[in-house]
C-alpha cells in the first residue's frame, strides 16, 4: 500500500465537500509528474487531503477507491483521473508550517516541489504525519 498527499484548493473542492459526497472522482491533473503519481495510485491506498490557498494544512483522510483511469471529461488520453472515498477529519489539521519547520520533511514533494498536486509519501514520513495529526 502506498501513501499519497492530493492537495485541491478548498474554496474549489474541500476535504468537507468530500465528506459530504462519500466519494469522488479525482480530476482535473495536468502536469505530467502529478500524472505519473496518479497513475502509480492502487484501490486501498492511503490519502492525505491538503487544502492549498489561505488554510496550507492536511485535512483528512481518504482512501483510492478506484485506481487510474482515463479521464472521461478529456479527449486527450494520458490524462487519467482516480475515484477517492472519504475518511475521516485529521484531529489536528497539519500545517504547512508545521511540516517545513521539521527538517525530516525537506525532501517531502509537499515542501520540495510545492506546486504539484499529487505527492507521493514515504512510509516513515507518513507515520510522522500521523503523529502530528493526533492520530500517532
Amino acid at each position: 500500500m502506498a501513501h499519497w498527499i492530493l492537495k485541491t484548493e478548498p474554496s474549489e473542492y474541500s476535504f468537507a465537500d468530500l465528506r459530504r459526497d462519500r466519494r469522488t472522482r479525482w480530476s482535473g491533473i495536468a502536469n505530467a509528474q502529478a500524472l505519473i503519481h496518479l497513475r502509480a495510485m492502487a484501490k486501498g491506498d492511503d490519502v492525505l487531503i491538503y487544502h492549498s490557498g489561505s488554510e496550507k494544512a492536511l485535512m483528512g483522510r481518504a482512501t483510492v477507491a478506484k485506481a487510474a483511469y482515463p479521464d472521461p471529461d478529456q479527449a486527450d488520453p494520458r490524462r487519467v483521473v482516480v475515484d477517492i472515498a472519504a475518511g475521516a477529519p485529521l484531529a489536528t489539521p497539519v500545517t504547512l508550517a508545521a511540516i517545513k519547520a521539521d527538517g525530516g520533511f525537506a525532501e517531502l514533494g509537499l515542501v520540495r516541489q510545492s506546486r504539484l498536486s499529487v505527492v507521493p509519501v514515504p512510509p516513515a514520513l507518513w507515520a510522522r504525519l500521523a503523529g502530528m495529526s493526533g492520530k500517532g
